[in-house]
């Protein structure tokens, strides 16, 4: 079933995982899309969170059409994420649509949302990965590294983290196979204190330049 909504479509698609809901936010401009930003959300949230909206309402102008994806546990009301083997079956299960417009699929999400992307992205073909708020360990304990799934996407990846992540600081990532963009004083969630010295705004803006950037110039590590 697919509805119009001003400047979105929202499409639903089956999914051996139960029914998944594609927000769809077209590239502006008579050229249409040269790239699809596929966006995951988090284990805690849906598409409302503030990094993916940015995003949706800054990169169709650049070209880029955003696709925000809604798991089928979130579609189906449920308040608890399940196994990550059944978030990479729903995530699996959109891909085809995601790819019907026939040009490249840049996988992405927030948190749980950038995991399932990293796991991902080699066996679905994605051009890239781009891992928002990436939880590279639970809080307070840097010895369960998830790292691997980083460094084994098989793509150009980029991570985008808030300076004050508790889930992993940008300088506990290593880049060297991906590229890293900090948001300073940022949290897990974007959110910046308004002792920062910089605004929300401001902050959001880092994010969408840092991303635009990354699109606009062959998606290499940075």
């Amino acid at each position: 079933m697919t509805t119009t909504e001003k400047d979105r479509t929202v499409e639903t698609v089956g999914t051996d995982a139960g029914p998944a809901r594609i927000t769809w936010f077209p590239a502006e401009g008579a050229a249409g899309a040269r790239l699809v930003l596929a966006l995951g959300h988090g284990a805690g949230g849906g598409i409302e969170a503030r990094d993916l909206r940015a995003l949706a309402a800054a990169l169709p102008a650049h070209g880029v059409t955003v696709a925000l994806v809604e798991q089928p546990w979130r579609v189906a009301g449920k308040k608890l994420a399940p196994a990550p083997r059944t978030l990479d079956t729903g995530w699996r299960g959109v891909w085809p649509a995601l790819a019907a417009a026939g040009v490249p699929v840049v996988a992405g999400g927030r948190s749980a949302g950038a995991r399932v992307a990293c796991r991902t992205a080699a066996e679905l073909g994605a051009r890239a990965v781009l891992a928002l708020a990436f939880p590279l360990h639970p809080p307070g304990k840097p010895e369960k590294s998830r790292e691997d799934e980083l460094t084994g996407t098989g793509v150009p990846t980029l991570v985008v983290q808030g300076g004050n992540d508790p889930f992993g600081r940008p300088a506990e990532f290593s880049p060297g196979t991906y590229g890293i963009a900090e948001v300073p004083h940022a949290d897990h969630g974007f959110a910046v204190p308004k002792k920062a010295g910089t605004t929300q705004e401001e902050a959001l803006g880092t994010l969408t330049a840092a991303v635009t950037g990354w699109l606009s110039t062959g998606l290499a590590p940075v």
